[in-house]
């Protein structure tokens, strides 16, 4: 794996991945659990970097756009938003180490309103590996920011989910085809 690469975890909250979650994208979510938790140790072994930018939001935060589309969903404290599975097992284990960083988003897009891009660019990163949920919301909004910010691709099949299955297979097609992304079924240990 080359030193300029990092992981990037989306959004793998209990709300988004629990069975009782809020906003849940159930099965096809909690299978990429084992796969997301082995991908944060094969780069936190190599020394690499693994970013968690985690949805946050408030009840009833009348100025959100998403208020009016989604039931309320990964409120600050809450179990919703802790991260789920072996992923957050993973995460409770390593968050004090110098190359986990979480970071707080409010946006489907972890570059929109965050200090990401900084974060990456002064560590030297140049492509990012992305994972988590939702393949079809917020993997894509944020492909689509580090594309525009010239951000190489990296969007395992085994790495994402949704609960959308067509809107999955448009966004893994999108990442190819319009993105330039890789979209390998399987990732080696790079």
């Amino acid at each position: 794996m080359s030193k300029d690469t990092a992981l990037v975890v989306i959004d793998y909250t209990n709300d988004f991945v629990a069975d009782k979650g809020s906003l849940t994208s159930g099965q096809p979510a909690q299978a990429i659990d084992a796969f997301i938790a082995q991908r944060a140790q094969t780069y936190l072994d190599q020394g690499q970097f693994v970013f968690f930018p985690t949805d946050l939001h408030v009840a009833n935060d009348p100025y959100h756009p998403e208020t009016k589309l989604f039931p309320p969903h990964n409120l600050a404290n809450t179990w919703g938003r802790e991260l789920y599975g072996q992923t957050g097992a993973w995460f409770k284990a390593n968050q004090t180490h110098d190359h986990v960083l979480f970071l707080d988003k409010t946006r489907y897009n972890a570059f929109t309103g965050t200090d990401l891009d900084l974060r990456l660019r002064a560590r030297g990163i140049t492509t990012i590996e992305l994972v988590g949920v939702c393949t079809d919301i917020c993997i894509l909004h944020t492909a689509i920011g580090a594309y525009d910010l010239g951000y190489h691709l990296i969007i395992p099949e085994a790495g994402v989910a949704t609960f959308n299955p067509s809107g999955h297979v448009w966004a893994l097609q999108h990442f190819k085809t319009v993105l330039g992304a890789d979209v390998p079924q399987t990732v080696a240990n790079r």
